[in-house]
């Protein structure tokens, strides 16, 4: 649930729709399968009274991988054995990368077949509705739960017939990981979540993030929150904080680039007001209809802010520069210089309400708020205003 890094520039200047910039393709592994990992290896540990320094586990994905394991240590009187798998989220820009899983499993004397798994230091507790998790209990997801307990199972054999087994997950330094990421929006506290449905981390997950948007949305939902306000990014979403106070934290989501997750969630949840917080690109990702706006995904449409800045009165020359143009950022530059930019700014958030009603069709009213580079204010525009101005611009083409 970690907001993800910019992808670093290659030295060679491309444009940003061009895809030939180089990205590491390196995977690594997920907090859920490093903890299934020192889990089984802690567990294995009990039975021979040493922890192995190499475990082989089983990935959520039915695959199996062999992990280094670290720190093992087997306390035979207390029936206890330690086990530590470093995370390596490859070449993703992950909050938890590096960080030391542990596991500590304990003997529980006639629990047959048992195995309690428990969340230690640096595992947040779950403290809201809305994510599938007791509230008051570890933040460690349904499929991690299933991945740690089957390979606690796979090891343990014989043991079960007659004792149980209490498995604690923690993480050391996973309370400062944790203000790194989103989790004490979504109500997880004092820690980080243990994560993966497949075990696998691919770099610059998509998949990962638009399950924390999701994820944020069912929250708000069943806070009784009946708006939400998805932003493109930290910048918007502090902004769109300053611009609507009365609304709780839990309503503010980070959509990022993931526009049809986020609105197709809000639809589902019956959300009554939806506003979006975005600056001039992304609000023209939107007019185009685009369901995920990343700059790999598709490049500004440039015509739509030309068209805008002939709109409001821009003249013809500084129209073809804007067409001819290589960011969005020029047009809003260019027009602010001529004190056009609310005219411009209002004029593309009235497409874009029309273009996101058009595409996520519901009973919901919509704002945008837009603000500049800065974060400063710059209009607001309520959906009223948007379906006003099209249905004078059509009696004006008929």
């Amino acid at each position: 649930m970690t907001d993800p890094s910019p992808i670093p520039e290659a030295s060679a200047k491309v444009r940003k729709g061009d895809g030939k910039r180089e990205r590491g393709n390196r995977t690594g592994f997920t907090t859920g399968a490093c903890s299934a990992a020192a889990a089984r290896a802690a567990t294995l540990g009990l039975l021979l009274n040493e922890v192995p320094e190499q475990i082989v586990s089983r990935l959520p994905n039915g695959s199996e991988v062999s992990f280094a394991v670290c720190e093992g240590c087997v306390e035979e009187v207390a029936g206890t054995a330690h086990a530590v798998v470093i995370k390596d989220a490859g070449d993703d820009p992950d909050a938890t990368h590096g960080a030391h899983i542990t596991a500590d499993v304990r003997i529980l004397p006639h629990r047959t077949g048992e195995i309690v798994l428990k969340g230690g230091f640096g595992v947040g507790v779950v403290t809201k509705a809305g994510l599938g998790l007791e509230v008051g209990g570890p933040a460690i997801n349904p499929v991690p739960q299933r991945n740690i307990r089957d390979n606690v199972r796979a090891v343990a054999g014989e043991l079960l017939d007659h004792d149980g087994l209490e498995v604690t997950i923690s993480v050391p330094g996973g309370d400062e990981m944790a203000k790194k990421t989103l989790n004490a929006r979504l109500g997880i506290l004092g820690g980080i979540s243990i994560l993966g449905t497949t075990g696998i981390v691919r770099p610059y997950s998509t998949a990962a993030f638009r399950a924390s948007v999701i994820q944020a949305v069912d929250v708000a939902a069943k806070q009784g929150q009946t708006s939400v306000v998805f932003t493109t990014g930290g910048r918007t979403e502090k902004f769109a904080m300053r611009q609507l106070p009365e609304l709780d934290e839990s309503c503010f989501v980070q959509m990022g680039d993931f526009v049809k997750a986020a609105f197709s969630s809000a639809i589902k949840r019956q959300l009554p007001r939806v506003y979006i917080g975005a600056m001039v690109g992304k609000l023209t990702k939107m007019c185009q209809g685009l369901a995920v706006t990343h700059a790999w995904k598709a490049e500004v449409d440039r015509d739509i802010l030309a068209d805008s800045a002939r709109e409001v009165g821009a003249p013809a020359d500084l129209v073809e520069e804007i067409r001819a143009a290589e960011t969005a950022r020029f047009a809003a530059e260019r027009l602010a210089g001529l004190g056009l930019a609310e005219a411009f700014h209002r004029q593309l958030a009235k497409k874009a309400i029309r273009s996101l009603k058009g595409m996520y069709p519901g009973a919901y009213q919509l704002s945008v708020l837009v603000c500049d580079f800065d974060g400063n204010f710059i209009c607001r525009v309520d959906q009223a205003e948007a379906l006003h101005a099209s249905s004078e611009q059509e009696k004006h083409h008929d």
